[in-house]
């Protein structure tokens, strides 16, 4: 497991929250140093922050494709917000962008639906992962 404070896990964190954050604010979000400091983080990954939001805002519909034959059962609709945007994170960082190595981006992914996510969100996005693994 990573280091609640190494820079990449932190950048992944502040990239989801600000994705979740962008759902619900049509006009404007919170800038990124705002949910640093409610977060108490010094210290992320700028880069990989950027990377991440940059390549899940461009390559939204590739990365859905993905999800919907990952995802095999579960349609689009029924995934809840956070779980999509952990997902999305995750597909991007390790099999579109690939900027980091696939395993690497799942293992971050698993951790971070555990902090962040509901009782079986882990179960889920480790499920749709190993399916885009698989193939």
């Amino acid at each position: 497991m990573k280091s609640g404070q190494d820079p990449r896990h932190l950048a992944r964190i502040l990239a989801l929250q600000t994705l979740f954050n962008n759902i619900f604010q049509q006009t404007s979000s919170f800038p990124v140093k705002e949910i640093a400091d409610i977060d108490k983080i010094q210290s992320y990954n700028g880069e990989l922050f950027s990377q991440i939001l940059e390549g899940v805002e461009k390559n939204k519909e590739e990365i859905q494709k993905i999800i919907v034959k990952a995802s095999l059962e579960r349609p689009l609709n029924k995934i809840n917000n956070l779980d999509m945007q952990i997902l999305r994170i995750a597909i991007f960082e390790g099999f579109v962008g690939k900027i980091t190595p696939p395993k690497v981006a799942i293992d971050e992914a698993i951790e971070i639906a555990k902090i962040f996510g509901g009782p079986s969100s882990n179960k889920f996005v480790s499920g749709v992962l190993g399916n885009l693994m698989k193939e």
